[in-house]
């Protein structure tokens, strides 16, 4: 599933490439917002079963969705995600695909042009090694764990 993540302030689009993306102020985080209001480890986005979830990883400002602060959430096509001081529009399914630039529409080719460009014969390019022929064990792990860390303690 492809999702994207716009910048309200019209810079470039951000793919959510992994199904796990970690934003945050860290370096090592997949998504990284270099800013003091931004913790170091702020959220997590996690792509599952064609859904966006958002989960806040414990952060002090906690991420915002649609104004509205959330410690976890499915995220809907064309929410507004705050991260601090960084906001975006949410972009996956239907939703994508409409946001479409028309440079990366479907374009046609004159047949004469579409004869040039297929005149040649393509090279043959040797392929790596593959896991073709490996068994596939399918085992799909929660990667929203149920408790946050504070929740495990024992309240008064």
């Amino acid at each position: 599933m492809r999702a994207q993540l716009v910048p309200l302030d019209g810079g470039s689009p951000v793919e959510v490439a992994k199904e796990m993306t970690v934003i945050g102020r860290q370096e090592e985080c997949d998504l990284r917002l270099d800013h003091k209001s931004v913790s170091k480890m702020h959220c997590v986005l996690v792509k599952t079963d064609g859904l966006l979830l958002l989960r806040d990883l414990g952060s002090t400002n906690g991420p915002r969705v649609n104004g509205t602060r959330i410690r976890r959430a499915a995220l809907l096509p064309n929410d507004k995600l705050s991260v601090a001081n960084f906001h975006f529009t949410v972009l996956f399914g239907a939703a994508l695909l409409a946001a479409v630039q028309p440079e990366d529409q479907t374009q046609q080719i004159d047949p004469k042009e579409l004869q040039k460009l297929t005149a040649k014969p393509a090279k043959a390019v040797p392929l790596p090694d593959s896991a073709v022929d490996q068994p596939i064990i399918g085992v799909h792990q929660n990667a929203l764990p149920d408790l946050y860390p504070d929740d495990d303690k024992k309240k008064p």
